[in-house]
C-alpha cells in the first residue's frame, strides 16, 4: 500500500536510545539436545536463544542483541495478575520488565534446566515461580510451577507465556526473510488450543505448540513493547509478539470489559502452599498439511469443519472430531445460536460427525466437553443466506454509500465512496488522501465492490447508478483519456479549492495528505487493476444481461479494460512487474477476449503478461510489492505462472501461501492470509495488528482454489481456499455495510469502522466462490458451499454459496460455470458419470436480483481423470462465445451432460 518505506522511516527510524543490556548474552549459553531439536538457552535468563530443527531455527537469535533489554519478551518468560482472595485489586507482574539473572537450580533426570524466577519477577509478593525446561518421553516442554507463597488463598486472574519466534523481517533481503523467518497463528480453543509456527518457505516442517496438562489456550494477547529502536517492534517489518494465556479473568474485568472475549474468562485459586503446573510442549509436524497428524500424535483433539466456520443461514455445516476420549456434552454461546445432530458421514470410528445448523447472526462458540475433562471450543460466524448477503451489500453500496454532489470540487460525484459505519456517514475528508479520493485500495474499494457485485448478482437499479459513475467519474476523473489512472482525485491544497472547507480537526501535516500533483500522479500499477476490474464486471453484465446496460454495449466495456492494461504496461508506471491485487481479473479477461474472438486484444494482453511472467520465472521469491514482505503478489504471479505452464513458480506460490494462510477451527483465522499493516492505510482504527479477513483472505484463496481444481484430490487446498473465499461474507453486517477487516486484539474484537479496502476481498470472493463436491477419504460425499441431499445412488447437492454460479465435481475434474443464471441443484451419478443441472434465471432468495434472459453454461475440464472426458449437454443447444445457451421455461431449465 502506497509508499510504505516513507511511512516506515517517518514513524520508526528513530536513533537507537542508549540502553543497558539485561538479558545476559555476554555470559554465554546452555546447550542441549532434545530430539528433534537442538536447544540453546541464555545462561543468565534461561530463556530460549535457539530452537533448531535441522538447520532451521525458530528463534531469532541473530536479532537477540537488538532485543536484550528490559521490556523485550522472550520464550520462557511469564506474566501474571494475582490478588489475595477477598481483594478486588489485581497485582501485575512479569519476568521481563526489570530483568535480572534467575537463580539456577540443580537438575536431574528429564529436566534440562531449571530456575527460580524470583529475582526477575516484578510485584512478586504472592507467588513463587519455578521454570523448568524438560525433555520427557521424547518431547520438549516448558513448565512453570506456580506456588502460593502466602498464608492465605491467592487468586490467579491472568497467567501467560509469551511466545517469541522469528517473524522479524527488519534488514533482511527477500531470500533471508523467506528462508529464515516464520509466522505463527493460534487456535484459541482452550485445552484443544495450539499455536502453529510455519516457516515462510512453506516446505519446511512447522512447529506446533500444544498445552501440557491443564494449560488451556484461553486467550491470545498482543504484548506491547517499545517501538522506538531496531528491529522496530510493531512495524511493517516486525508485527510483534503474542502471549499464550492460561487464564484471562483479570483482563476481562479491566482492559477487555467492553468486549466479548473468544473464550469464557477464568481464574485459578491456590490455597496456602498449593502448587499448580502449567506448560507448553513443542512438536514438529511433518509438513504444514501434516499439522493435524502431529496433533493426533500428541493426543490432542482435532476438529475439521466443512465447509469451514463461516456458515450461511441456509447452509448446513459439518463438524468432525477426533480424540481418544468420547464426547460428554456440547453447548453453545449465545444460547440457541446454532444446533447440532450426530451424523453417520465418517467412514471410520476414529471420527465422530455432527451436522451444524445456524439459527442466528454473528459470532457463535460451540463448547465440547470430553469425558476425560478436556474442553474444546469451536468458533463460528453465522450470517444470512448467501444470496441475501450479496443483495444487502449491493444495496448498501449504491444507497448509503452513494455520493451525489455536483458541486464537489474534486469531481467525485457520482460515485460509491468510502463509509464510516461508526457515525453512519460517507467519508468526504480524511488526511489519507486516497480514502476519500476514490483510488488506491482504500479509496477504490467501495466502487470496486459495487461493480463486482453486479458481475456476481446484477440488479437493474444498481447497474444504472454504476453506469453513471463510469461515465462521469471513473472515466474522465479517476482515469484520464489516455488510460492512465490517478492515485487519488482528492487532495489537500486549499488555494486550489478555496470554496471547500477542509475540517480543521484533521492534522494535514503528514506525508499522506497529498497535494494535487501527488494525488494526480499516475505511476502506481495497483490502481489500474481496480479500474480494469470495474470495466470487466460491467462487460459481463452487458454481455449476459443486455437489457440492464444502457450507457454502453459490452464491446465498449471490454475495450476499456484492455485500454487500462495497455496503459499500465506501456511504461512509466511503477510496480508493474509485481503481482497485483485482484489481477486474476486480467486472467479471466484474457479468456473472455479469446471467447469473443478479439484476436488483437488477446495478443496485446497475452504478450504484456508474458513479459511479466518471464521476470518471475527467473526469481526464486517473485512476491515483491511496496512492502518489505507481502502477501499480495502471490495471486497474480500464480495466475500467469499457471497460464504459461511455469509449474515451478506456480508451486512456489502455493507453498508460500500455505505458510501464511492457516486452517484452524476458528472463523477468524481459518483461511485468513497474513495481513497486519493495512489498517494504518485504510482503517479507521490505525494500528499494526493481525487483521482478520482483510483482502488477503479472498485474494490468496484464488490460487489455492485454482490449484485444487487442477488437483481435485488435494482436499487441504480446498479447506484453506474455501475458508479464504468465505471470509469476505463475514465482513458484511446485517445492513449490508462491509468493513475492511476485523480487529483481532483481545481488547477490541470488532469490525473496523471504515469500508476501506474491502473491495479487493470481494473480488477474490466473487471470482472463486462456488460449490465444490468431493468424496472425502474420511468423511465421504461432502459439498463445500452446498447441502448434500442424497448420496445413493445419485449424489444430489443444492448449491448454497453466495453466487451459485460455479460448481466443481472433483471426481470428474470438471468445472461448471454460469455466465448467466444460477444453479439450483446438481445431480451426479458416480457410475455413469452423468450430471444433471437445474438452473434458474435468478438466484433464489436474492432481493432485487435481475433475471437472466437465458442461461449461459461453460464446461471446463480442470484435471485429467481416468475414464472422464469433457462433458457435453444433451439436446440441441447452441453455443455463443464458448457458452452453451440454455433457454428458460418459467424461469427454470434442466440440462443433462454426459
Amino acid at each position: 500500500m502506497l509508499t510504505a518505506t516513507l511511512l516506515f522511516f517517518a514513524i520508526y527510524a528513530i536513533a537507537t536510545v542508549g540502553q543497558t543490556p539485561t538479558l545476559g548474552l555476554s555470559d554465554g549459553f546452555l546447550s542441549f539436545g532434545a530430539s528433534p531439536f537442538a536447544v540453546q538457552l541464555v545462561k543468565d535468563s534461561q530463556t530460549l536463544y535457539s530452537l533448531k530443527n535441522g538447520d532451521f531455527d525458530f528463534i531469532s537469535g541473530d536479532k537477540m542483541t537488538q532485543r536484550q533489554y528490559n521490556g523485550n519478551v522472550h520464550l520462557g518468560d511469564i506474566s501474571f495478575r494475582v490478588r489475595s482472595v477477598g481483594s478486588s485489586a489485581w497485582i501485575s507482574g512479569d519476568s521481563f520488565s526489570s530483568r535480572k539473572p534467575v537463580l539456577a537450580l540443580n537438575v536431574s533426570g528429564s529436566t534440562l534446566a531449571a530456575a527460580d524466577l524470583s529475582p526477575t519477577l516484578t510485584s512478586n509478593s504472592l507467588l513463587n515461580v519455578t521454570r523448568r525446561w524438560v525433555f520427557q518421553n521424547g518431547t520438549f516442554q516448558l513448565l512453570f510451577d506456580i506456588t502460593n507463597a502466602r498464608s492465605s488463598a491467592v487468586e490467579i486472574g491472568a497467567l501467560g507465556s509469551p511466545l517469541e519466534f522469528n517473524n522479524i523481517f527488519t534488514d533482511r533481503t527477500a531470500a533471508q526473510t523467506n528462508e529464515l523467518c516464520s509466522l505463527f497463528d493460534p487456535y484459541i480453543g482452550q485445552d484443544a488450543g495450539y499455536v502453529q509456527v510455519t516457516p515462510l518457505l512453506g516446505t519446511l516442517p512447522p512447529l506446533v505448540v500444544t498445552p501440557v496438562r491443564k494449560s488451556p489456550l484461553e486467550g491470545w494477547r498482543f504484548i506491547p513493547e517499545s517501538t522506538a529502536n531496531s528491529p522496530f517492534y510493531q512495524s511493517q517489518t516486525f508485527e510483534g509478539l503474542y502471549e499464550w494465556q492460561f487464564h484471562t479473568l483479570a483482563y476481562a474485568q479491566n482492559e477487555w470489559a467492553s468486549v466479548s472475549p473468544w473464550n469464557s474468562p477464568t481464574s485459578a485459586i491456590l490455597q496456602p502452599g498449593q502448587s499448580r503446573t502449567y506448560g507448553l510442549q513443542f512438536n514438529v509436524a511433518p509438513s504444514i498439511r501434516g499439522i493435524e497428524d502431529a496433533l493426533r500424535s500428541a493426543n490432542r483433539p482435532v476438529a475439521v469443519g466443512i465447509p469451514g466456520y463461516i456458515l450461511l443461514s441456509d447452509q448446513q455445516g459439518k463438524l468432525f472430531l477426533h480424540y481418544h476420549s468420547a464426547v460428554q456434552s456440547l453447548s453453545v454461546s449465545p444460547s440457541g445460536s446454532l444446533s447440532w445432530a450426530t451424523n453417520s458421514d465418517a467412514k471410520t470410528p476414529d471420527w465422530i460427525g455432527y451436522t451444524i445448523t445456524p439459527h442466528a447472526w454473528g459470532r457463535s462458540r460451540l463448547t465440547i466437553t470430553y469425558e476425560d475433562g478436556t474442553i474444546q471450543t469451536i468458533h463460528f460466524y453465522l450470517t444470512k443466506t448467501g444470496s441475501q448477503v450479496i443483495a444487502d451489500l449491493g444495496n448498501f453500496l449504491t444507497t448509503s454509500q452513494w455520493f451525489d454532489n455536483s458541486s464537489d470540487p474534486f469531481h467525485r460525484s457520482p460515485s460509491v465512496i468510502s463509509y464510516d459505519r461508526e457515525v453512519n456517514s460517507v467519508v468526504k475528508d480524511d488526511p489519507r488522501a486516497w480514502i476519500p479520493g476514490l483510488s488506491d485500495e482504500a479509496g477504490a474499494g467501495s466502487w470496486l465492490a459495487a461493480t463486482m457485485k453486479q458481475f456476481a448478482q446484477p440488479n437493474a437499479a444498481e447497474v444504472a447508478k454504476l453506469e453513471t459513475f463510469v461515465n462521469r467519474t471513473l472515466w474522465g476523473s479517476i482515469q484520464n483519456s489516455d488510460g492512465s489512472v490517478k492515485k487519488a482525485v482528492y487532495f489537500y491544497q486549499p488555494n486550489l479549492v478555496p470554496q471547500y472547507s477542509y475540517p480543521s480537526s484533521i492534522n494535514w501535516g503528514n506525508w499522506w495528505s497529498w497535494n494535487q500533483a501527488a494525488s494526480y500522479a499516475t505511476d502506481r500499477a495497483y490502481d489500474y487493476v481496480h479500474v480494469a476490474a470495474a470495466y470487466w464486471a460491467l462487460y459481463r453484465v452487458a454481455r449476459n444481461y443486455p437489457s440492464l446496460a444502457e450507457a454502453h454495449n459490452w464491446q465498449w466495456y471490454i475495450n476499456q479494460a484492455v485500454l487500462t492494461i495497455k496503459r499500465m504496461t506501456d511504461g512509466g508506471v511503477g510496480y508493474v512487474n509485481d503481482g497485483l491485487m485482484d489481477e486474476t481479473v486480467f486472467r479471466v479477461l484474457l479468456d473472455d477476449l479469446k471467447r469473443e474472438g478479439l484476436t488483437a486484444n488477446v495478443t496485446l494482453v497475452e504478450s504484456r503478461m508474458k513479459s511479466r511472467a518471464t521476470v518471475w520465472a527467473g526469481e526464486r521469491y517473485p512476491f515483491g510489492s511496496e512492502m518489505a514482505w507481502d502477501s499480495t503478489g502471490q495471486e497474480g504471479v500464480y495466475a500467469w505462472a499457471k497460464y504459461f505452464n511455469d509449474t515451478t513458480t506456480a508451486t512456489n506460490v502455493i507453498n508460500s501461501i500455505l505458510a501464511y494462510q492457516p486452517t484452524v477451527p476458528h472463523w477468524g483465522y481459518n483461511g485468513n492470509a497474513r495481513r497486519y499493516w493495512d489498517n494504518v492505510y485504510g482503517g479507521k482504527l490505525q494500528r499494526i495488528e493481525r487483521q482478520l479477513h482483510h483482502y488477503g483472505s479472498g485474494l490468496n484463496a484464488l490460487p489455492l482454489i485454482s490449484h485444487f481444481e487442477s488437483n481435485p484430490t488435494d482436499n487441504y487446498l480446498l479447506r484453506v481456499g474455501f475458508g479464504g473465499l468465505s471470509g469476505p461474507t463475514s465482513n458484511i453486517d446485517q445492513g449490508g455495510f462491509a468493513s475492511a477487516s476485523f480487529h483481532s486484539f483481545a481488547d477490541t474484537l470488532k469490525w473496523d469502522g471504515y469500508s476501506g479496502d474491502y473491495g479487493p476481498n470481494f473480488v477474490g470472493h466473487a471470482l472463486g466462490i462456488g460449490t465444490f463436491i468431493i468424496n472425502h477419504p474420511d468423511f465421504g460425499w461432502q459439498a463445500f458451499g452446498g447441502n448434500v441431499a442424497s448420496t445413493s445412488p445419485t449424489i444430489i447437492v443444492h448449491p448454497r454459496d453466495t453466487l451459485r454460479r460455479r460448481v466443481l465435481i472433483a471426481p470428474l475434474g470438471t468445472l461448471f460455470v454460469l455466465d448467466a443464471g444460477a444453479f439450483s441443484s446438481v445431480e451426479f451419478n458416480p457410475t455413469s458419470k452423468r450430471v444433471t443441472l437445474t438452473i434458474t434465471a435468478a438466484p433464489e432468495g436474492a432481493s432485487g436480483a435481475a433475471s437472466a434472459p437465458k442461461g449461459r453454461l461453460v464446461v471446463t475440464q480442470t484435471a485429467q481423470v481416468p475414464g472422464v472426458h469433457l462433458l457435453k449437454p444433451s439436446g440441441n443447444l447452441s453455443q455463443d462465445a464458448g457458452a452453451w445457451v440454455i433457454p428458460f421455461s418459467e424461469g427454470r431449465a434442466t440440462v443433462t451432460l454426459s
